[in-house]
């Protein structure tokens, strides 16, 4: 059975989000709500800190939900052995993709070995073990050039995605920014738009810029929003009435 047009938008836009909840106040119930979302909207993903990561995986089974984690998160300063190390102990209990924040610091100094050598580490692990890997850049933290010398060093390192935030950063996702990322990787590297993503709006933007995963806490309202003006779209327009 086809499924509707409205509902093929609906989907289309819920199988790009990856639900997020990494604020460190987040509760086990709070987890498990985010997680009965993501089955009821076809969410690409759940992002959760580490610790999360059995839970979501046993809330997730049999679903086409994927289980991310965040690796070296939010400063992206640890060593390389340490997100390495996380990367593994995700992998074992369930993750499907890894979003890593490079070392910004490194990046900044122009310690550009350092940096595609630690993306590499992650990335290498995270393959064998049949996950993906999404570089977070922390955008705001980085000048264009810093930008695009970023999503070169994680494309040579055989990363899957380049990332804007963490959302912990400074500023968030911008258009300006998605748009240089995917110009930069060109259109066979994922590049996902993260940090302050809250409307439909907002969703379009970023796709619109190029990003083909979007990372958000307002899943569900970007989805029903979707859902709502598909719906007025399909009603009847009323006619003139004159008065």
């Amino acid at each position: 059975m086809v499924a509707p047009i409205g509902e093929q938008a609906v989907n289309a836009i819920a199988g790009l989000i990856d639900h997020t909840l990494l604020r460190p106040d987040a509760t086990r119930d709070d987890i498990v709500k985010i997680c009965r979302e993501a089955r009821q909207y076809n969410f690409a993903s759940v992002c959760v800190n580490p610790y999360w990561a059995p839970l979501v995986a046993a809330e997730l089974a049999g679903s086409r939900v994927k289980v991310c984690c965040v690796v070296g998160f939010p400063l992206g300063a640890t060593s390389t052995e340490a997100k390495v190390a996380e990367t593994e102990a995700a992998l074992r209990v369930g993750a499907q993709e890894i979003d890593m924040v490079q070392n910004v610091g490194a990046l900044r100094g122009g310690d550009h070995d350092a940096v595609r050598s630690d993306i590499r580490a992650v990335v290498a692990v995270a393959h064998r073990g049949g996950a993906i890997v999404k570089v977070i850049l922390e955008t705001a933290l980085l000048d264009d050039h810093q930008k695009v010398t970023a999503c070169l060093l994680a494309k040579m390192a055989k990363a899957d995605f380049v990332k804007t935030s963490t959302g912990f950063g400074p500023a968030g996702a911008t258009a300006h920014d998605v748009e240089l990322m995917r110009k930069t990787v060109g259109p066979n590297m994922g590049v996902k738009a993260s940090g302050g993503i809250r409307t439909l709006e907002d969703f379009k933007k970023m796709t619109a810029a190029g990003a083909t995963r979007i990372g958000a806490s307002a899943g569900v309202k970007i989805v029903e929003a979707c859902a709502g003006s598909q719906k007025e779209t399909a009603a009847p327009q009323e006619t003139d009435s004159g008065y």
